[in-house]
């Protein structure tokens, strides 16, 4: 039988591709956190920000949305839900009205320590020893600085 004048010759096979096992297994890591944060209220681009915050609090909106690679167009709705949870506060900057300065509140601050039981849990879902999580997170920093650069 001959695959060339098969209708699928040629065409890219989801399963061998890269940019699929990285979607599909996001979703997978998504939907574990989803079920690990429930408890912590938090969905998971909550948590992304609390991590940045719990780093160094009181960052401007652009700061937070380069670390998390994100715009203010994206972000800014996700930090007014923040907000309405009391998990942050907004405001504007004294010497720039133009910045919007985002601050941990005592509540959000306080759940950093819950939030330190999680990586364990990750950890253990994975199924990997500590240093292939850190050489796979290596891999695909790499990968996306790579994707990034290509795509500028």
């Amino acid at each position: 039988m001959e695959t060339t004048n098969h209708p699928a010759a040629g065409v890219p096979q989801l399963d061998a591709q890269l940019c699929f096992a990285l979607y599909s297994t996001s979703l997978a890591m998504s939907k574990l956190y989803r079920k690990l944060l429930r408890g912590l209220g938090l969905t998971y681009s909550q948590y992304l920000v609390m991590m940045v915050l719990w780093e160094k609090n009181e960052l401007t909106v652009s700061e937070v949305g380069e670390r998390l690679f994100l715009d203010s167009a994206t972000l800014t709705p996700l930090l007014k839900r923040m907000e309405a949870a009391e998990l942050i506060t907004r405001t504007r900057a004294a010497n720039d009205e133009r910045q919007v300065i985002i601050k941990l509140t005592p509540h959000g601050d306080a759940l950093r320590h819950e939030a330190a039981k999680l990586p364990p849990s990750i950890l253990q879902a994975t199924q990997c020893t500590l240093d292939q999580v850190v050489g796979m997170k290596q891999q695909l920093d790499q990968l996306r600085s790579s994707l990034m650069n290509a795509s500028a």
